[in-house]
């Protein structure tokens, strides 16, 4: 029987909810399934202080290693690093990173291919580069280059002589100088930034909103959908959950704001979504497993390319949570079996 351990820094399960829909989805699979630390890891005698769901509670109990690691947290400590180097030796791992927002960009666009959906963008290291922009597409974004959530995303535009600056949390009025300085402040921040010219993606009730396109491998290694959804902002710059952006049923919005266009939208999204992952998943050494792209559309209805990231979170639906859990165990199933034909 294949065994799946979920690797993850927290050392109690019972803090990670979704820990329980990767159990739950691992027994309806008929495969063994434990969760572990770093830390529950001894390599020299090459065993795992596991922790298993049984009757309702999780009982510890000292295994070998598992045939694959659903390694759903990062590390946090140098130790847990060294830990989960040695581990990858030994075991395929169901996840891979692919690097911030700047190296994905490159990445793209050295490719040849998807450069058409990608937003001009290129790391702040100058004041100078911000007017540059202004002056050749009026309105811009600067964001983190290793943010997430939507976080720390300004939006700049010019007027007239003058300069508007809006983010989540305030709206300012600059002159050019008032900016200059604004901005010479903020590169000398602990943090690197990227700049990029602001695509507008609004509904016709002029809020800001997204696609995530969340997409996954299934149990033949294929790249499938486990959902599309819009995001749409109350307020503010983006329209990320998390700053108080909401989600809404893929059909019902498409039709709202596409009209009699909606279904040739939405195959337009579904074809995006796998083949773009395909060719994005040919351009790392590892393979991936599951993205969130996050793409905006203009009022030609083309898409843009926003971001890519790697272990997407959910909204938090039960379904979703479940849909998601099952794909990635179907998915740790199949890296244990072409390990076991490579054996």
């Amino acid at each position: 029987m294949i065994t799946i351990g979920m690797l993850h820094y927290r050392k109690d399960p019972v803090k990670l909810f979704k820990t329980y829909m990767y159990a739950a989805a691992a027994k309806m699979e008929g495969v063994n399934f434990f969760y572990f630390t770093p830390s529950r890891v001894n390599l020299e005698q090459k065993r795992i202080r596991g922790v298993f769901y049984e009757n309702g509670k999780w009982i510890e109990r000292e295994v070998g290693y598992p045939d694959v690691v659903f390694n759903a947290g990062g590390t946090i400590t140098t130790k847990q690093d060294e830990i989960v180097d040695a581990l990858q030796k030994e075991i395929p791992f169901t996840s891979h990173p692919i690097g911030d927002k700047m190296s994905v960009y490159k990445r793209i666009k050295k490719s040849g291919q998807f450069t058409q959906y990608l937003i001009p963008s290129e790391e702040l290291v100058r004041v100078t580069t911000v007017f540059l922009y202004l002056n050749k597409y009026k309105s811009i974004i600067i964001k983190p280059v290793s943010g997430a959530k939507g976080e720390g995303i300004i939006y700049i535009e010019k007027q007239d002589k003058n300069f508007f600056l809006k983010t989540d949390e305030m709206e300012l009025h600059f002159s050019e100088q008032e900016l200059k300085e604004w901005i010479a402040e903020l590169l000398l921040l602990d943090e690197m930034y990227l700049i990029q010219p602001f695509i507008q993606s609004k509904t016709k009730t002029g809020l800001p909103f997204d696609f995530r396109l969340h997409v996954q491998k299934n149990e033949q290694g294929k790249w499938v959908i486990t959902t599309i959804y819009p995001r749409i902002a109350n307020s503010g710059v983006v329209s990320n959950i998390s700053l108080g952006g909401y989600t809404s049923y893929l059909p019902g919005f498409l039709k709202q704001q596409f009209d009699e266009e909606f279904y040739n939208v939405q195959r337009y999204l579904e074809v995006f979504a796998i083949q773009f992952s395909t060719h994005f998943d040919s351009l790392y050494d590892e393979p991936l497993d599951e993205l969130g792209i996050d793409v905006g559309m203009d009022e030609n209805k083309k898409i843009w390319i926003y971001e890519v990231n790697w272990r997407p979170g959910t909204p938090v639906l039960f379904y979703l949570e479940m849909d998601v859990a099952k794909r990635t165990i179907e998915y740790a199933v199949y890296l244990a079996q072409q390990s076991r034909k490579v054996r």
